[in-house]
């Protein structure tokens, strides 16, 4: 593809960003293609977040492009028509800069669809902002929102899709003291907010490891090890748990089965100057030298609880990888809790939890190995600035997205504490 002039650079990354993910099948934290790399730290943060915000509003955008369009154009062409779409309704940007630079980057990626681009967005703009307002709010993919409203309601259904389109703010996990100059609002949990948009290198104290990125969600599971001395973390990277816990103190092994993650956490722990042993193994094979005081394990999941923070998931997730996600989600508990593996001490703690907002990978996935461990127990153990309805009255924790709606919402989360057998 020929370079792309200067002054589209942001819109063209973001226009790459989003082909990769398309095209390849990854998540925006996977992909990184050249016109992305090539963009200055804050270029590149302007691409994510345009990136972003059109898979998140890519519903609205195609209802105001579906009259200007007579038929469906390739899928280089309408990627960068709903960039576009999406730059003017939901971002406010001027149309004429916006229309302008678009028609550039057709020209350099489908030059034939240059002209047609043109007269589509002209068309787009002269209904904004009224006809983005009132274009239908975006809705989840059916198998996932039958699923959402089997479990939870039509009602709770739609404050998370309305949850879910709104962009999230940005979420950090503290290591001290919260550094001077870095502003924001302190939860209830702990957690400090920051409005959305920053660029995160550039906030003050992230040079010297202040912080790291964590939703408010993310950061309660491994609350309830506070105070254990060895603890194993199970596909720990990119590693905000594992950062977590030795920042309480305790002596971590963090294990993952990809080296392409861990060599994240590694730089996590870096520039946060927190340490841990890291491990790159199988969880279902590998054998410690010693059992551990504590596991936690962040399952492999759905990832349906982070969608406000991952719009592109829809895109790649489908029904059909769940089968296998339940049955490794099983096959891990299975690992910690038989003393066999050698991995969890008598009576040692275990925290179970999934990014997902299905209970088939939560509450149903505790029942059974519950079952299938008769003798391992759940333990009921509050967590400062949880409010007391999350929690069920045998232990487990669930958070949805639109709970906190007027503080900004948080990840799905499920999370259960376990006790090993004595």
């Amino acid at each position: 593809m020929p370079e792309t002039p200067s002054s589209h650079a942001p819109r063209a990354a973001a226009h790459a960003l989003v082909m990769a993910v398309v095209t390849e099948g990854r998540s925006l934290a996977e992909v990184q293609p050249r016109p992305f790399l090539a963009l200055p730290p804050e270029g590149q943060a302007r691409a994510a977040r345009l990136a972003l915000a059109t898979f998140r509003h890519k519903g609205r955008a195609d209802h105001l492009l579906r009259t200007p369009l007579r038929k469906t154009p390739p899928e280089i062409v309408l990627w960068a028509l709903r960039l576009a779409v999406t730059e003017m309704g939901a971002m406010a940007a001027p149309a004429h800069g916006v229309i302008n630079d678009t028609v550039g980057l057709l020209n350099h990626v489908a030059p034939k669809f240059a002209g047609l681009g043109n007269a589509v967005l002209r068309r787009v703009a002269e209904g904004l902002p009224q006809d983005w307002a009132k274009a239908p709010a975006p809705r989840l993919p059916g198998w996932l929102r039958g699923a959402l409203q089997n479990a939870y309601g039509s009602s709770v259904t739609q404050a998370i899709e309305a949850a879910q389109e709104a962009a999230p703010p940005l979420d950090l996990s503290l290591r001290g003291p919260c550094p001077t100059g870095l502003e924001g609002q302190i939860l209830p949990t702990g957690t400090l907010r920051v409005p959305a948009g920053q660029q995160v290198s550039a906030l003050p104290g992230y040079g010297e490891g202040a912080f790291w990125v964590q939703d408010a969600a993310s950061a309660l599971p491994a609350r309830w090890l506070e105070g254990q001395e060895r603890v194993l973390d199970l596909c720990a990277a990119p590693g905000g748990k594992t950062m977590q816990l030795a920042a309480m103190g305790a002596n971590v092994t963090a294990l993952d089965l990809s080296e392409a993650r861990l060599s994240r956490l590694r730089t996590n722990l870096k520039r946060t100057g927190l340490g841990a042993h890291v491990v790159c193994a199988d969880a279902l094979t590998w054998r410690p030298d010693q059992s551990y005081d504590a596991v936690l394990l962040d399952a492999p999941c759905s990832a349906t609880g982070t969608i406000r923070r991952h719009p592109e998931l829809p895109l790649l997730k489908t029904k059909d990888g769940l089968r296998a996600l339940r049955e490794l989600q099983a096959a891990l508990l299975d690992r910690v809790l038989d003393p066999a593996s050698g991995l969890l001490k008598p009576g040692g703690l275990l925290v179970y939890c999934t990014c997902s907002l299905l209970p088939a990978e939560g509450e149903d996935q505790i029942a059974a190995a519950l079952q299938r461990h008769p003798r391992a127990r759940l333990v009921h153990r509050p967590i400062a600035g949880v409010p007391a309805d999350w929690q069920s009255e045998s232990g487990p924790i669930r958070t949805r997205p639109d709970y906190w709606a007027d503080l900004g919402g948080l990840d799905g989360f499920y999370m259960a504490l376990l006790s090993a057998p004595q």
